[in-house]
């Protein structure tokens, strides 16, 4: 048997097949998106080699990796009916971490978020009906919790079906929630709702750079439109990794939902800036909150420009509700489930990352399938199943 995992070529998902391939023993079921067996073992190495050499990455292949092609928005996902009754009857448990993270797109979001999560759900049904399921893991987001301001906000209190969403990625998040709960009420459940997931506290080196592209455009301002002392709620992937993996593997956790984050933790933007100006030996920026409205204005008509700067105004455009909301998701839950650890603090990683991501340009330097390895991988269908 094996767990079956969603999202595995995407950021927050390699975090998740790497915990699970280098800490325990289980199989892994991967739905992966691509025309050949090759290219989807190449799509994996692309997002798994952030953790992984190639010689282990290539022998985990071989023995503990099924890969299913298909598409989380198809029907079936596209599986051919034999393909589709090995999955349900070779899964015990599922995380389900693959969605759309396009804030600004309402179909995109609808299609992958909300019809891709049916899909999944739908053969959790089957798989609870045949043989039985050890538990069903949903990767939600803190951000189903709506319009807030200057709050701390708990598990059970986030869902409120009254208050408005910021984009589309919140409201259909939320949505998939309610049909977890709803089609799959006899099934032990877990929703990991992780916070502004940036980095890793371990290593400068990450694959994702919307966030951080945002953030170096904010270093880079001489004044900041911002109040110093509101706190934002920031979790490095390894923790959010290690908290799903681990959670997702106990025999019965101690609760249902968990906010993956920093909780009262959470630092504020001059803590931020203080720390990046001493190690990056910058000036400090000055705050100035009554340029908050101007500043909006100026990022979305930047936005429409072509380029880095548009680029940048763009990210801040959709990102700029979660900056200025000053809202932090209590983190008590996961803290104890893992024995007390917390989440490092974005100060003690953030100048690395920014530098790495600025020195490589924003774009992670892929290392290629080895060509030498090309015939070795002929690794039959339904190996390590």
């Amino acid at each position: 048997m094996a767990i079956f995992l969603t999202g595995a070529t995407g950021y927050l998902g390699s975090y998740i097949a790497a915990g699970m391939l280098s800490g325990h023993r289980d199989s892994l079921n991967l739905l992966v998106r691509a025309n050949s067996e090759q290219e989807a073992r190449e799509r994996l190495w692309q997002s798994l080699q952030l953790h992984l050499a190639f010689p282990e990455f290539h022998e985990y292949l071989a023995t503990r990796i099924r890969i299913f092609r298909g598409d989380l928005t198809n029907e079936g996902f596209g599986l051919s009916e034999e393909e589709y009754n090995a999955l349900v009857d070779t899964s015990d448990s599922i995380i389900h971490c693959a969605a759309s993270l396009n804030r600004k797109s309402e179909k995109q979001c609808l299609n992958v978020n909300l019809r891709g999560s049916l899909e999944v759900i739908q053969l959790a049904r089957r798989a609870q009906e045949r043989h039985g399921l050890r538990r069903y893991s949903h990767v939600s987001t803190v951000a189903v919790a709506g319009h807030r301001q200057d709050e701390t906000v708990r598990e059970d209190e986030a869902i409120d079906w009254a208050r408005s969403d910021y984009d589309p990625y919140a409201r259909t998040k939320k949505f998939c929630e309610h049909m977890v709960r709803r089609l799959l009420p006899d099934v032990s459940r877990t929703i990991f709702r992780p916070a502004i997931v940036l980095g890793d506290g371990r290593k400068p080196e990450t694959t994702q750079f919307d966030m951080v592209q945002a953030f170096s455009v904010l270093a880079g301002l001489p004044f900041l439109p911002l109040r110093p002392e509101d706190k934002i709620d920031i979790v490095p992937a390894d923790y959010v990794g290690k908290a799903i993996v681990t959670i997702h593997q106990k025999e019965r956790p101690d609760f249902g939902i968990y906010h993956l984050s920093s909780g009262s933790d959470s630092q504020t933007y001059r803590e931020l800036t203080d720390a990046l100006s001493a190690a990056g030996g910058w000036r400090r920026p000055k705050y100035v909150p009554a340029l908050g409205s101007t500043f909006s204005g100026t990022v979305n008509h930047l936005a429409r420009r072509k380029g880095n700067l548009g680029r940048g105004a763009s990210l801040l455009k959709v990102f700029w509700p979660y900056l200025v909301w000053n809202t932090v998701f209590d983190n008590t839950r996961v803290v104890s489930e893992l024995g007390g650890e917390k989440p490092a603090k974005f100060t003690e990683y953030a100048y690395p990352l920014l530098k790495f991501s600025r020195d490589h340009k924003f774009k992670y330097p892929a290392k290629p399938w080895p060509a030498e390895s090309a015939a070795a991988v002929a690794v039959p269908r339904g190996a390590g199943a």
